[in-house]
Formats: C-alpha cells, structure tokens, sequence
C-alpha cells in the first residue's frame, strides 16, 4: 500500500480525504483564478485606500469646523457666501475658457503642419513642441518673469500691463499645456481616411470646402478631447497661478492660502470639493468624447498620405517656426537666469547659483529627493500598471471585480493633485491611524503620485494588452501552462515598448509634479519642485531657476535613455510585429 494513502493527517477516520478550510473554499478554481482574484483584490483595496477614501476623508473635514466639530453644510455656505468667492470662480472659469481656445487654436495649427503638409524638419518641430512636458509649470513662469517683470527685458512690450496677473498666467499655462493638446491633435488627425479626401477632390471641392466638410469633422472629438484636457489642466493648475499670478485669485491658490496661509483645514477642505466638480465635469465629458472617438474608427481607413504644396508648406513651416522659437526663448531665459551673476545689473555667466549647499537652506537633498521619487514611482507604479492591467484585461473570470478596478482606475484622472494632496492630509494624518506615521515621508508621496497618474498607465497598459494576438493564451492553455508564466516569458517582452512608455510617464510626472505633493513633504522629504516654489516666493529668483532646470535635464536624460533603449532592445523584441 502507497504511504501516502495511510497517512493519518490527509484521511479521516472514515478513510475520506481530509480537505483543509482553503481547500474547500478553492475547490474547482484553477491556480490562475486564484492569482487573478488575488490580484483584481489587492489593486481595488490599493485605489479605494489611495483615492476614495482620502476624498471621503476630505468630504467628511468639509462638513466640519475647526476643533473637528460637526457643522453641516455651514462651511459651505459661508465660503459661498464669501465675497471673493464670486470673483474666484469667475477669474478660474475665465482663464480655463480663454486659456483653452488659444491653446486648441495654436496646437491644431501645429498639429496639422505636421500631420497634413509636407513641411522639412517635422521631428524636430514635434521634439520642440513636446519639450514642456519634461519641466514643472513653475519654470515658464519663473522665464516670464526675467523676460516681462520688474526687470524684465522686455517688459515694455506689454504696453504698462504688468505680468503679475492674468497675463502671465494666461502665457505660463498656455505654454505648459500646449504640449498635451498636441498629442491628442496629432493623433486625431494621423487618422483620418484618405478615401475621404479622394472623394472631395473627384467631386471637385476646393481646399478649403474640403478642410471645412472633412478635416473639421473628422478631428472634431479631438478637439473636443483636447480642448477638456487643458481646460482640467488649466483649473487644476498651482505652479504658475503662485509664482507669477500676484494678487489674481483662483481656486488652486485659494486652496493654497486656506491651508497653509490661514491654516484653515476646513475651508480648505471646502474649497478642493468646489474645484473637484469642474474635473468631475469635465472628466464625464471626456469619456464620452473618447468613446465617440472610438465609434469612429474603421479598420478599413486608408491612412492619409499629405502631397507636396509649395504656399501650403511655407505657411505650415512659418506657423510651427514661429512657435518654437517662442518655446525656445521661454525655456532658454529661465535657463540664462540660472547662469547670470546678478540680474539685470552684472551679466556675467557663472554656476555660483547652482552650488546649493551654500546658496540654499536645502542643500542638494530636495533634487535628491526628486530622483528617489522619480524612480520609485516608475518602478512600484509600472508594476502595479502592467500587473492589474493583465488582470483585468486577460483574466476569464470575476466579470464584476475587473469592471469595478476599471472604473476606480480610470477615476483617478479626474481628481485634482491639490484636492488629492489635501485627501491625504485628512486621511493619513490623523494620530489615532495606524498610517498615521506616514504623513511627510517619501513612500507617502509615491504613493500619491502613482494614484494620481494612474490612469494614464493604465490606458496604456490595457491598449497595449488588447493589441497582443488572443491566440498566445489559448496556446498556454492547451499546453498546460500557467498563465502567469505566460505572462511573464511572452507578454512582458511583446509590451516592452508600453512599459517604457509608462515608466517614463511616470518618472517625468513624478520629478516635475507640484500640487500633488504641495501638502505632503516635511523638512527632510522637500522635493525640488517645492524648493522652486519657495525659493521664488523668498525672491531668490537665480536658484529657483537654477533647480528647475536641473529638474528638465534629468527628464530629458531619462527620455532620452528610452529612445536609445526604444531602438537597440525593442528591435529585438518586437520583431513578431513586422509582416
């Protein structure tokens, strides 16, 4: 007789197999539904506990008074009762209406130049017109100020208008933002279906009937996806309104000086929940309008392939010419500013500005800070991306569960970095939670920064999984073989090129953020993006400048490190996607 059939601790004494409790609660699942269950598990509990209940927590302060006592809805209607209020809201809505319609005219403009014409030098314009992204909102307007302040070089072409106000925010932002509304125009209109503009040309339309009855209407959710993209940016934004905003109230400022000017947590508190409902807004619009982007596609489009046109293209290239050396000229200021002795009265070029550990009361540590949580947030976030997408996207079972991670991943995107930011406050912050320790601590702000960006990588990440072939699974269970296995020795290496895609998200957004973390850091976590903001409200405009340039050579070296590793190891990996 077999040992094992004698063994007393697998029978019992009825000679019945002995199952232990997780043995009959698992029975019939499969090791892969455990993994995915496990998985879908852990990543709602990751984003309820990250994003919800922080806002629950910040819901539940705005129903408060100061001592913590319970008032309803008083503090609303005091803050709306308030008499900035009005005036308030009214600069936020008209800046994120004016700030939009420039910025969707300009880079549709762009857009088409680069998509539509057969203009020279289209890589470069597109690298140039992409550059913002690399840098926090706080460098453009730290520029406008050598270039139109008190001592700008240029101030008298602002005829008497100072940059202190509307101006300038309308400038640092437009610029700042201008780079995703491009990305989203160039995409709308590479994909446009050349059949369409066969048929206008046979039928004899002319440029422009043609530009009006097709190219409008084609890029049209688009525009529309572009223009809720800046407008959510342009409202939710702290870094310019701050630096270069002066006495011009908005809401991202107005949550600012209520916290930490006034330390009034509550209307604080009130003030996110105000700001919330516009990205809320907005956030619904986008989804909708992606979703009719997606209704319009066709698999059977033939991709449009622009002729030469000699005033067509010299148009195009004076458009995308003049705009680019206007970014040039707004990133490169801020950058002589760094290396001027002492502005506008001793010229000289030094790097005395850059030797913090003389000049600054923070030393290197808050640019040391940055690249730890650059680098945390690309690695923990990109697993967590990859993992949870593939669990949600290749798994067969727990329909409801994968439908709820999707809709907390894609929620993340309409929270506002300072709403979140004051969330946490609330939620880790209080001294009877076990989490309590984690206020001003580094892994605090990761985890911020992933929540916050999550569903940007997420997107990617499902994208990229819903293009591998479906056939790889039914391979692996023919063959018996687990489909984390799978996952990890087939669908890895095919979705390398979106996991550098999510790393460098993520480690750019992290080093150049603001307003998620404005409320997190303590003395030893200050990040560089906050010491620029301190060290331009102290009047030391050189190292601020200073600081935030090293932040847009460290995301320009790591986004240059991915296209050198895009073409060595991708050529590797990717060659099951050539015919």
């Amino acid at each position: 007789m077999s040992p094992h059939l004698s063994t007393p601790a697998l029978t019992t004494q009825e000679g019945l197999p002995r199952y232990s409790l997780w043995q009959r609660l698992c029975s019939g699942w499969s090791r892969d539904s455990l993994i995915q269950l496990v998985l879908l598990l852990l990543g709602i509990a990751l984003l309820i506990g990250g994003l919800l209940l922080p806002l629950l927590a910040m819901l539940q302060k705005s129903l408060q008074d100061m001592d913590g006592n319970w008032v309803g809805l008083a503090n609303f209607r005091d803050y709306v009762l308030s008499p900035n209020l009005t005036r308030t809201i009214g600069n936020t809505l008209w800046l994120g209406v004016l700030i939009t319609a420039l910025v969707v005219t300009i880079a549709f403009g762009y857009a088409y130049a680069l998509t539509r014409t057969c203009m020279p030098g289209k890589s470069l314009f597109r690298l140039v017109g992409l550059i913002p992204l690399l840098m926090p909102s706080l460098l453009p307007a730290i520029s406008l100020v050598y270039w139109f302040g008190n001592q700008g070089v240029a101030k008298g072409l602002l005829g008497g208008e100072s940059i202190y106000g509307p101006i300038g925010i309308v400038i640092g932002l437009g610029f700042w933002c201008f780079p995703h509304a491009l990305m989203i125009l160039i995409t709308a209109l590479g994909h446009s279906d050349a059949r369409l503009y066969e048929a206008s040309r046979v039928l004899g339309s002319s440029g422009w009937r043609t530009f009006v009855t097709v190219t409008l209407p084609t890029a049209r959710y688009g525009l529309l996806s572009a223009a809720i993209a800046v407008f959510t940016l342009t409202i939710c934004d702290f870094g310019v309104a701050k630096v270069i905003g002066g006495q011009y109230s908005v809401l991202a400022t107005d949550i600012y000086r209520q916290v930490i000017g006034m330390q009034n947590f509550a209307l604080g508190a009130v003030a996110s929940v105000t700001l919330l409902l516009p990205a809320l807004l907005s956030f619904a619009l986008e989804h909708r309008v992606r979703s009719k982007m997606q209704e319009q596609s066709s698999t059977k489009a033939v991709h449009y392939q622009p002729k030469p046109h000699r005033v067509r293209d010299l148009l195009a290239l004076g458009w995308c010419a003049l705009w680019a050396l206007l970014f040039l000229a707004l990133v490169g200021m801020a950058v002589y500013g760094s290396l001027v002795q002492f502005w506008p009265y001793n010229l000289e070029l030094t790097l005395d500005h850059y030797a913090f550990d003389s000049n600054s009361v923070y030393g290197w540590q808050p640019f040391t800070n940055t690249l730890q949580l650059g680098l945390y947030t690309a690695l923990v976030g990109t697993v967590l991306v990859m993992v949870l997408a593939w669990a949600q996207e290749k798994g067969r079972h727990f329909a409801w569960l994968r439908q709820l991670l999707h809709l907390l991943a894609m929620l993340s995107l309409a929270v506002p970095g300072m709403v979140l930011g004051l969330g946490y406050i609330f939620f880790f912050n209080r001294p009877d939670s076990l989490l309590g320790n984690l206020h001003g601590t580094l892994p605090l702000m990761v985890l911020s920064c992933v929540i916050h960006y999550y569903t940007v990588g997420h997107m990617t990440a499902v994208t990229c999984l819903k293009q591998l072939p479906r056939e790889l699974e039914l391979v692996a269970i023919s063959l018996r073989i687990p489909l984390w296995k799978a996952f990890w020795r087939v669908t890895l290496p095919a979705s390398l090129p979106a996991l550098l895609e999510i790393f460098i998200y993520l480690f750019v957004n992290a080093m150049t953020t603001t307003s998620a973390v404005i409320f997190l850091y303590s003395s030893d976590s200050v990040l560089a993006s906050i010491a620029v903001l301190n060290m331009e409200d102290s009047g030391d405009t050189a190292a601020a400048a200073a600081m935030a340039t090293l932040i847009l050579l460290a995301a320009a070296s790591v986004k240059l490190a991915q296209l050198f590793l895009s073409r060595t190891l991708l050529t590797r990996t990717q060659r099951w996607r050539q015919p």
